[in-house]
């Protein structure tokens, strides 16, 4: 398995971010996740935005939005070619740890419910399935939440 180089995101990175959640995440959906959008998050206090990098290349991103005891997972997406080479478990963890530290106790996702390759990738990592989402994404495609119980991990 590669490592991949974790880190903050900066606000050159946000194009990249954007299309890659273009490309990546709302294909199909409309794009909501623009330049700007991308930028007001990585400038929130609350929300840390993260990169992948493999070499002087975007392998992946993840945006996390932290309120009180809860985390959101907004945007996470990793690249065709990087898939499976653990940068996505890498995001993941890294935001998990930083959850666990600021007192989170869940953190929470929604995803579409067709994407079973995902539903697997976050149950790997403790996440139970919630409540489907009817029409969730712009009234086109269902939803499925899911989340992991910080208070129950190790367990």
């Amino acid at each position: 398995m590669d490592k991949f180089d974790i880190r903050l995101a900066l606000s050159r990175d946000a194009q990249h971010i954007a299309a890659m959640s273009r490309d990546h995440i709302e294909q199909g959906l409309g794009w909501k996740y623009q330049r700007a959008q991308i930028l007001d998050a990585i400038r929130d206090a609350d929300t840390n935005v993260i990169t992948a990098w493999h070499a002087s290349t975007l392998a992946g991103f993840a945006i996390m939005n932290y309120q009180g005891f809860e985390a959101h997972l907004v945007l996470f997406a990793v690249l065709p070619a990087y898939r499976r080479q653990g940068a996505g478990t890498q995001l993941i963890q890294w935001l998990i740890k930083t959850a666990e530290v600021t007192g989170v106790q869940t953190v929470t996702v929604e995803l579409r419910k067709a994407n079973t390759i995902a539903q697997h990738f976050y149950a790997s990592l403790g996440f139970k399935q919630l409540e489907p989402l009817r029409n969730y994404y712009r009234g086109v495609e269902h939803g499925q939440r899911m989340a992991l119980d910080l208070r129950r991990r190790g367990e």
